[in-house]
């Protein structure tokens, strides 16, 4: 396995970019569109393969932009700000369809249900995961993040800080990552907290479950580890290191055999997941990478696969997976 980079584009934003995701191809788009968010407050699409930019920057943010995520179906996606809403809207025209709010805090993490019925967020220093309908955009639900057993209190003072937040490719696990590194596990179809996964003591600004295996959770950290969990039987079954500083950003391959990291080291890395170790190291940009995506598979004419990063030094990066 193996990158290799196809393209970069300097000054995609104005501000530092810290959020990217893929939307996969829709009905009306045969192909899967890059999004890219950041601190100047935009929203931004790219084709696939050249990083052109289509049609003008999405606003209605008032602070920066922070997370992305698409939907399933390809039409939707919700960017998160840090003036606490979430704004969902249409990839193409990057009209609003809805805004959520999420006070009494700003909203981190955000990840659509496999599905596409529910969309769940990282509520921040809420200490919660809230949920909405995707239908209606009604909230579910918000289930909260119970302190270990023993726990010291972290930074905020008042219980949890929620980062990050994940489904299983099943819908039926849902995880969310917090700001002292304890990871809360969920059953997501009784709404239940089940039990924490331990082994990280910093942030855990980002996780994606396995598409092969709907137990297995990836998790990248402050301490500059990657944890691989049996989310489901509450096991650390593998760790990885290799970069220098926090570990920012990960995914998964689509055929999860890889994961991407991004880090505040300023490089990406590729990971062979049954060997448990960094392939490939690439420096492309020259500042923290915030966000790393893997293109989903589907959409015409799509042979190969691709990973994009997005970094503070306003650029964007495309690579060949192979």
């Amino acid at each position: 396995m193996k990158l290799a980079g196809l393209k970069s584009v300097d000054g995609a934003h104005e501000e530092s970019i810290w959020a990217a995701a893929w939307a996969p191809a829709a009905d009306h788009r045969p192909t899967a569109v890059l999004l890219t968010g950041a601190l100047d407050e935009t929203v931004r699409a790219w084709r696939p393969d050249d990083l052109a930019s289509v049609g003008p920057p999405a606003r209605g943010h008032a602070l920066g932009v922070v997370s992305l995520a698409a939907h399933s179906a390809g039409a939707l996606a919700a960017a998160v700000s840090l003036d606490s809403f979430v704004r969902v809207f249409d990839v193409d025209s990057g009209a609003s369809v809805a805004t959520l709010e999420a006070p009494p805090s700003e909203v981190w993490g955000v990840q659509f249900h496999p599905k596409g019925n529910a969309l769940a967020a990282a509520g921040g220093g809420s200490g919660s995961v809230k949920l909405w309908d995707t239908e209606k955009w009604e909230p579910i639900t918000s289930l909260a993040v119970p302190r270990p057993e023993g726990a010291r209190p972290d930074k905020t003072g008042s219980g949890k800080f929620v980062l990050s937040v994940a489904w299983s490719p099943d819908g039926k696990l849902l995880a969310c990552g917090s700001m002292d590194g304890t990871i809360a596990v969920y059953d997501a179809v009784r709404m239940k907290f089940l039990h924490h996964l331990e082994g990280h003591h910093m942030p855990v600004r980002s996780m994606v479950f396995s598409p092969v295996d709907p137990h297995v959770l990836f998790t990248a950290c402050d301490d500059c580890h990657i944890h691989i969990y049996d989310a489901k039987e509450k096991s650390l079954i593998g760790a990885m290191s290799g970069h220098a500083s926090w570990v920012l950003s990960i995914d998964v391959s689509p055929d999860g055999l890889a994961v991407a990291t991004g880090s505040s080291d300023r490089t990406v890395r590729l990971w062979d997941i049954n060997m448990r170790s960094s392939v490939q190291t690439m420096s492309n940009h020259s500042d923290q990478v915030w966000a790393v995506a893997f293109r989903p598979p589907g959409g015409a004419g799509v042979r190969a696969g691709r990973l994009a990063s997005a970094s503070d030094d306003k650029s964007i990066s495309l690579y060949d997976y192979s």
